[in-house]
Order: structure tokens, then sequence, then C-alpha cells
């Protein structure tokens, strides 16, 4: 078996300011997911026929 001569390139880092940007949409997701959640879950539940 013949072994790799060419060395691996290292990972270029990332821009920064685009690395914040990342990690603050991920956060804002989250945080819109979690309200929506909340609200499906508070909304009284309302079935057909029910107009007593």
């Amino acid at each position: 078996m013949s072994s790799d001569d060419t060395p691996k390139q290292p990972k270029p880092k990332g821009n920064p300011r685009e690395d914040r940007l990342k990690q603050a949409l991920k956060a804002n997701l989250a945080r819109r997911k979690a309200q929506a959640r909340v609200r499906k879950d508070a909304q009284p539940t309302v079935k057909k026929g029910d107009d007593a």
C-alpha cells in the first residue's frame, strides 16, 4: 500500500464576522422555535361543534 505523500491542507480559518453571524442566526432560530412551541401549546383546543 502506498502512503499519502501530500500533506493535508489545514482548513482555512473562517471569517470571524461570518462565524458570529452564523452563531447569532442559529440562536435566533432556536429562540423562535421555542416561542412557536409555547404559543402552540398555549392555544386552547377548539373542536368543531362546540358552539354551546
